[in-house]
């Protein structure tokens, strides 16, 4: 494949911004190479400056479930572009999609819009020192949830020794109100609320984390998270930015039976435009400003075009219950075709997944939390991931993401993809 227009492309970028690129993932540090510059997507497919074609498994990091530019979705926005697209004011639209998102997520009682899902985070933590009146919460290694300072903390050297910053410009003040558990160690947790009694604001996890690659709540896991908040007037925030309406209607609360105080969504609700939202308890949404005490405010929150596209995107999976099993055959025939072809070549690589979520991770370890993910190959799965993209295959930059499936796979897709994956491997083993 010709890169040409793309490296030029990225030539100029490292000169106008910082690395390149406008999130880091996309500078391919990770993976070697430089990154693909995109020009259109249609359906399953993406197509680059140089218009090379791709069969892409990211689906702009979970929100394109219908693949790439929907014409049903594509019609709402332009119907809204006749009568202009920010208003900075009210609009019917902000009220539609907040009934719909209480309707299809029961444990939000009242939700407040936003602009990204780190927004949507951020926010939400604040709200839940507000209602508590408390400073510290509990993150865990591994788990992303935007970059407001707060998240970017490195886990100390014990369990109950301070985190530290994690990045430039974030304050050791910050981190010392930060808390790092382990992924599916409850064992962590307790110890971390049993030093800090009365101290603990919020707990805030991934309930299905994509960020270290994908990894699964083992069993009562979350009904144990569940159990310390209560027991300890804690509140219980779930991340389902990437999982929200994905893994299930009602997210993956719906799915595991587990519910939240707080739940912070993103991607699907603005059907791929810029958008977040956090939610949750009547009680404790009502501390946010003007209804109470929280101040958090945006001039672009709730804007109509993302409102247009997400309507139409959450109407349609409401409306459509076979969307969710669709995309759990796709999943299923892709990452059973994966492990058949790894079984028959040998190897025992790791492979998480859920619905139309998953990771390929190169260790024949148990990958369950952020420690035991930092165990793969990384220099291998840079080698598949330049192999891949070679035979047409767009994966995530990273063996530290999920991959994201849409409906529009078909099994010609699906074909391709297998057949690619196996000679990628005899081609880099």
């Amino acid at each position: 494949m010709n890169h040409s227009i793309s490296k030029e492309l990225f030539a100029q970028a490292q000169k106008l911004i910082p690395g390149g690129v406008n999130s880091p993932v996309r500078a391919f540090k990770a993976v070697g190479g430089n990154p693909i510059f995109i020009k259109k997507a249609k359906g399953a497919y993406i197509y680059d400056e140089d218009n090379n074609q791709y069969i892409e498994l990211i689906n702009s990091w979970g929100p394109m479930i219908l693949g790439h530019a929907n014409e049903m979705i594509a019609e709402a926005m332009q119907k809204t572009l006749e009568n202009s697209w920010s208003f900075g004011a009210p609009t019917r639209r902000e009220v539609e999609m907040a009934e719909l998102i209480t309707q299809m997520m029961p444990s939000i009682e009242k939700v407040r819009l936003v602009n990204s899902g780190t927004e949507a985070c951020l926010s939400a933590v604040r709200v839940a020192r507000g209602y508590t009146q408390r400073e510290k919460i509990i993150k865990f290694s591994g788990c992303y949830h935007g970059h407001a300072d707060s998240f970017l903390i490195a886990a100390g050297s014990g369990a109950i020794t301070f985190g530290t910053p994690d990045s430039l410009g974030v304050t050791q003040g910050v981190a010392n109100d930060t808390l790092i558990a382990n992924y599916n160690d409850l064992a962590s947790v307790q110890t971390l609320v049993d030093a800090n009694q009365n101290q603990i604001a919020a707990i805030i996890i991934e309930p299905v984390a994509g960020n270290m690659g994908l990894v699964l709540p083992e069993k009562d896991f979350l009904q144990g998270l569940r159990n310390i908040c209560d027991k300890n007037g804690i509140v219980l925030i779930f991340d389902e930015v990437m999982t929200g309406f994905r893994l299930a209607k009602g997210g993956v609360q719906e799915r595991l039976g587990i519910k939240a105080d707080l739940t912070t969504l993103g991607k699907i609700i603005g059907g791929g435009l810029p958008v977040g939202a956090y939610g949750g308890k009547a009680d404790i949404m009502n501390c946010v400003a003007p209804a109470g005490k929280v101040y958090q405010a945006g001039t672009l929150s709730g804007n109509p075009l993302a409102m247009s596209a997400g309507l139409a995107m959450l109407n349609y999976l409401n409306n459509t219950p076979e969307v969710y099993q669709n995309l759990e055959n796709i999943g299923e025939k892709l990452t059973q075709g994966i492990k058949k072809i790894n079984e028959k070549m040998g190897l025992n690589y790791t492979l998480n997944s859920i619905g139309s979520m998953f990771t390929l991770f190169f260790t024949d370890k148990k990958v369950f939390d952020f420690e035991s993910a930092l165990a793969c190959d990384l220099d291998l799965f840079g080698k598949y991931f330049q192999s891949m993209l070679k035979k047409g295959v767009y994966l995530a930059p990273s063996q530290f993401e999920s991959l994201f499936l849409s409906i529009a796979l078909s099994q010609e897709n699906i074909d391709h993809i297998l057949h690619a994956h196996e000679a990628s491997l005899k081609e880099i083993l």
